[in-house]
């Protein structure tokens, strides 16, 4: 493992950075108010982890667990799909606001949504879009498992295949959004795209808000797993406006794609290269503008894991329950990995009280 401690910590990247122009939303209430008018809106589970928490070396343990969000086992569940609901909405309203829900399950019909994914946002776009009566079309990377394409297409998404990484499979997406007159709906932001990206990462601030009702006190520290850095810039945002600089927040990424933590090195944003890694919704060689501008400014630290780390750390916590792929437990697996110059860096300590998030359940979960 290794940890960058934030050098732009308050005061974030300079205007000559280049970056997309915006700001992450910090306000839960309105897709919390969204989300409550969905049928299947359920919290996930805050759950307290003693015996993680003493192996661990510090005082409390607790992992948000997404593995069952909306049926389908992820955190991104609320991200794309938020963003289709809100569309559908205002469309719905404009229309004068009819609430046969005909109306609504026809509210995007003849729409198109095309978006890359490693896999789970797919997931989220092609429920949203079934759900509002538009078509998904996602493009998967020759990374991405096959499990995942079968998941797509099992909810009526059409599936392209597209170059050996996510940032091919974005240009592929992005290219044929504008040929054929989609819509494109990425969650990663660049400097004339970000209104679609925004919504997903507003959605995400629901099973934050949920977490701060769940906690019994503040976290001291909280980890938290980055690809293009949406979901972990949404749940700074949010705990910085809830706790403030009180807690120490950490964002991991894989060893072999460390586009966060190589773009606050630099003070811009950078794109890296490396080889495949097994943390695949994490895979990501370039980060999403908006969320890198609120994590250069708000997050403590950058720490990077190798994938054997995430493996043992998939194998341990698998004996507590807590059964995950190497990108569901990557928040755990930097506390697991946390060495002595590490931990004092982080202020780690027995009695600290850490929040992770197990963002996703088995590759293969149906």
């Amino acid at each position: 493992m290794y940890l960058l401690s934030n050098p732009l910590r308050l005061k974030g990247l300079a205007a000559s950075a280049g970056l997309a122009q915006g700001a992450v939303v910090a306000d839960p209430c309105a897709a919390q108010a969204l989300f409550s008018r969905c049928p299947r809106a359920a919290r996930t589970p805050l759950r307290e982890l003693p015996q993680l928490a003493k192996h661990f070396a510090v005082g409390e343990l607790w992992v948000k667990d997404e593995s069952e969000r909306l049926g389908l086992g992820s955190f991104k569940a609320l991200g794309a799909a938020h963003a289709i609901a809100r569309e559908a909405a205002q469309r719905v309203e404009a229309a004068g606001g009819e609430s046969d829900a005909d109306v609504w399950r026809e509210a995007l019909a003849g729409e198109v949504l095309v978006c890359a994914s490693a896999g789970n946002h797919g997931l989220s776009v092609a429920a949203g879009a079934r759900i509002f009566g538009a078509r998904a079309v996602v493009y998967l990377s020759r990374a991405v498992p096959e499990a995942f394409a079968e998941r797509l297409r099992a909810r009526g998404a059409q599936v392209c295949r597209a170059g050996d990484t996510y940032e091919d499979s974005m240009a592929a997406a992005a290219a044929d959004a504008q040929r054929n007159g989609w819509t494109l709906l990425s969650d990663t932001t660049w400097p004339g795209y970000v209104e679609w990206p925004q919504r997903v990462m507003e959605g995400y601030l629901i099973l934050g808000a949920e977490a701060l009702e769940q906690l019994p006190a503040p976290a001291t520290h909280v980890f938290v797993q980055a690809g293009v850095g949406g979901f972990a810039a949404a749940m700074t945002a949010l705990l910085r406006a809830h706790w403030g600089d009180a807690p120490r927040i950490v964002v991991v990424e894989p060893a072999s794609a460390p586009a966060l933590l190589e773009s606050v090195r630099a003070g811009r944003a950078e794109r890296t290269a490396g080889p495949t890694s097994v943390m695949g919704r994490m895979d990501c060689k370039e980060p999403s503008h908006l969320a890198l501008a609120e994590l250069a400014r708000e997050a403590d630290a950058f720490v990077t894991l190798t994938d054997a780390e995430s493996l043992e750390t998939v194998a341990a916590i698998a004996q507590c329950g807590l059964v995950t792929t190497p990108s569901g437990a990557a928040g755990i697996s930097a506390l697991h990995h946390a060495d002595a110059a590490a931990r004092a860096a982080l202020g780690l300590d027995r009695d600290s009280r850490v929040l992770a998030f197990m963002t996703e359940g088995p590759e293969d979960a149906t």
